[in-house]
């Protein structure tokens, strides 16, 4: 069956292939790597993770938990700390194995392109139907959840499994994810600023610290947000946050028209959505993250969030220097709508 017969204006569906699960990733090819490879010039590695347990509490998203460490179990008896030679007197083992509960997109994380879709025509009849990049349909690609005590088949692999049997977090994984990261820094500008960040404020930023942006490349920005996380100790106020630091304006067309053009494949920021949420006031119906909407349902371009930039930004300032080897691969679980990563830049 033909998943669309109509793509949305400005898309990139069907320009990868008609069964392509990766858009814009497609670009961190070999040249891509050994792009980000010949950045590399003093071999000193940054880690761009939060500790996953940041931000803290369930402040900044109610549907969002922390993570929550148990041991494993067997019998009931936890194996924290166990003595193996309850199992075999001769031994003198003590063995700790552990598991996690958590939301996946919680702290630093990477969004799969089954993470936002829309309601659209992609038949050409006139009618809407819920469809996510280069035509995945919801409910037969991405599948629902279950509700109430139905939970037989809530985890795993298979065809009655929840979660995304298209465009699945496993597969940036597989590609990789590594190539060059370019970073913007918006902090050094506009300190701790509630500020919207459209075309002209992006490239005033860009042409002040000479930046350049080429096709493949990662883009990177800094507006101070996770520092400000990091600073809050596990206890946000979701008041200050919601009112500090550079946001993107995802209703800005002049902008989203520079995502486009710019050929870049991906968008990592330290913030909690990358844009305003919610966007600017617009008539008609509309997507209340158009920079997601985007991205992600148009361009098949990830985006990346609350990523922890204070300690590369400032040596890259100190160099006189914005570009950096960067590697983010998420993790390879099967149906995953986001994960959490341990992004690593080297310079």
């Amino acid at each position: 069956m033909q998943r669309w017969t109509k793509r949305p204006e400005g898309s990139t569906w069907g320009d990868f292939g008609e069964n392509d699960q990766l858009g814009r990733v497609n670009l961190l090819g070999p040249e891509q790597i050994l792009k980000g490879i010949r950045e590399v010039q003093e071999g000193h590695a940054f880690c761009l993770s939060l500790p996953l347990d940041l931000p803290g509490g369930m402040a900044l998203n109610p549907r969002r938990k922390p993570p929550r460490l148990s041991g494993t179990e067997r019998d009931g008896v936890p194996y924290m700390n166990f003595p193996m030679e309850n199992l075999d007197a001769t031994s003198i083992d003590v063995l700790s194995d552990d598991q996690v509960l958590m939301s996946l997109q919680y702290s630093t994380q990477w969004d799969a392109l089954a993470h936002v879709g829309a309601q659209f025509d992609a038949d050409g009849n006139g009618a809407t139907r819920k469809v996510y990049y280069n035509g995945y349909a919801a409910g037969a690609d991405i599948l629902d959840a279950p509700h109430g005590d139905d939970h037989a088949d809530c985890c795993g692999s298979g065809t009655h499994a929840m979660g995304a049997l298209k465009l699945g977090i496993e597969n940036f994984a597989v590609k990789g994810m590594q190539g060059r990261g370019v970073l913007i820094d918006f902090t050094r500008h506009f300190g701790r600023e509630r500020k919207l960040i459209g075309y002209q404020e992006l490239i005033a930023v860009m042409e002040k610290d000479g930046v350049t942006v080429e096709r493949g490349d990662m883009l990177v920005l800094r507006t101070g947000f996770a520092e400000l996380i990091t600073e809050m100790a596990g206890k946000p106020d979701a008041e200050v946050l919601h009112g500090a630091c550079s946001v993107l304006d995802g209703a800005d067309e002049k902008l989203l028209q520079w995502i486009t053009d710019s050929g870049i494949a991906t968008i990592c920021a330290d913030n909690y959505a990358v844009e305003a949420y919610p966007a600017r006031e617009r008539p008609g119906k509309k997507s209340l993250l158009p920079l997601h909407h985007h991205c992600l349902f148009k361009l098949g371009l990830p985006l990346a969030e609350l990523w922890y930039l204070k300690d590369l930004a400032e040596a890259l300032h100190t160099r006189g220097r914005n570009r950096f080897l960067l590697t983010a691969p998420p993790l390879r679980l099967p149906g995953a709508v986001g994960s959490p990563v341990t992004p690593i830049a080297t310079i």
